[in-house]
């Protein structure tokens, strides 16, 4: 039964750019540059994966903010030679960098998520450079930090967190095990699967029913107590990530968007 949300939900999908979704997200015959303005209609939010790589051209962003409406919202990747390459060691000033490449999209970027890979593991050292890092990021600068490694699931990370008003990105990832701290005003979520079990993305193929059920259940407990949540999801966690944000926010009682819906009227028969 849908119940009222004290907190505002933007759920999507971790990009927009796939092949697969031709001819079962996006019309037949789309290209490329249609992809974001029909992603657009269906959610309002995405998370960038390519920034993860580079960060964009400042036309690349404005072009971004053009074909998106008022009220859509970006997050994005640091870059990895910010979080994989030197690990956080002495990159404020990249990371600031990297926010002011991001300015053209003004109103319409949320938080940038510092994703740290697996061997990044919590020791005395590790622990102060995220100290560090997080006390030279922006003041106007929202952060979400994603761990993968279970040596980060203490309450002294989360203390880290809190400290700084930084996010603990919640991430269903292999066999992690779920992490589902509260240390800020707002969530981040992450549905990314294992990318050794599906190959293609343009259906869902597995049935991540029991899954959906238990995230539902943290996410209610959690909404009174935060004012935003952003979730995304990969297509590797079920197959086809558009039907899967759509499931969630149908569970949570929001109002999904179906594609097919938006395609034009020769296209549907």
């Amino acid at each position: 039964m849908a119940t009222a949300l004290s907190a505002r939900l933007r759920l999507g999908t971790q990009g927009w750019s796939y092949a697969d979704w031709l001819g079962s997200f996006y019309p037949p015959g789309s290209k490329q540059e249609d992809f974001l303005p029909f992603y657009a209609r269906v959610f309002d939010t995405v998370e960038l994966d390519t920034t993860f790589y580079h960060p964009p051209r400042p036309s690349v962003a404005r072009s971004w903010a053009r074909h998106t409406p008022p009220g859509f919202t970006f997050t994005a990747k640091v870059p990895q030679r910010i979080t994989h390459e030197a690990r956080l060691a002495k990159m404020g000033e990249h990371l600031a960098e990297f926010a002011r490449a991001l300015e053209p999209l003004q109103e319409k970027l949320g938080p940038l998520l510092v994703q740290m890979p697996a061997e990044f593991t919590r020791e005395p050292g590790t622990v102060g450079l995220l100290d560090r890092f997080l006390a030279a990021t922006p003041s106007a600068v929202r952060l979400a930090v994603e761990f993968r490694d279970r040596s980060w699931h203490v309450a002294a990370t989360a203390e880290l967190l809190q400290r700084h008003r930084v996010a603990l990105a919640w991430t269903e990832w292999r066999e992690l095990p779920r992490w589902t701290e509260i240390t800020t005003d707002f969530l981040y979520l992450r549905w990314l699967g294992d990318r050794r079990d599906i190959e293609r993305y343009d259906r869902v193929v597995v049935n991540r029913a029991r899954e959906f059920e238990s995230w539902e259940r943290d996410l209610r407990r959690a909404l009174p107590r935060v004012r935003e949540v952003f979730g995304y999801f990969n297509n590797h966690w079920a197959g086809h990530s558009p039907a899967s944000a759509n499931e969630m926010k149908r569970r949570l009682g929001l109002l999904p968007i179906e594609p097919r819906e938006q395609w034009p009227q020769r296209e549907l028969w």
